[in-house]
């Protein structure tokens, strides 16, 4: 298999304002590309340190691939950082979907759920 380079993942949002939001206020995150679907925000890529996220409206998703529209729109994710109290202060005022945690494979462990549904997982120091 050849080497990845880079994996982004690209999450479906019915408001993708408010993801845009979630990722640029609490986590520094700067959008780096923004496209209008329909008098909002259709598609939009934000990046930090590298990392890149995407978010993409069903109608876009619908009318760019069509073959995926209507599988569901959930997903986790797993981000590893390098202080989770950081990331606690970031979201100050969200509930965490999963507390902090310790993991049986040495990482500590709390997640977030976005505006749209997503789950983020926050991971330090994984053990695997």
């Amino acid at each position: 298999m050849p080497a990845v380079p880079t994996l982004t993942p690209i999450l479906v949002a019915e408001e993708i304002e408010a993801c845009a939001d979630f990722w640029s206020t609490r986590l520094g995150y700067a959008k780096t590309v923004e496209i209008p679907h329909g008098g909002r925000l259709g598609f939009v890529i934000l990046e930090k340190d590298g990392a890149e996220i995407m978010y993409e409206s069903p109608a876009v998703l619908a009318t760019d691939l069509p073959q995926l529209a209507g599988l569901g729109t959930r997903a986790l994710l797993y981000v590893e950082v390098e202080n989770l109290e950081e990331i606690e202060s970031a979201m100050a005022g969200l509930e965490p979907v999963v507390p902090m945690r310790q993991t049986s494979y040495g990482a500590a462990e709390l997640a977030y759920a976005d505006p749209a549904g997503n789950v983020i997982i926050f991971s330090m120091n994984a053990g695997y």
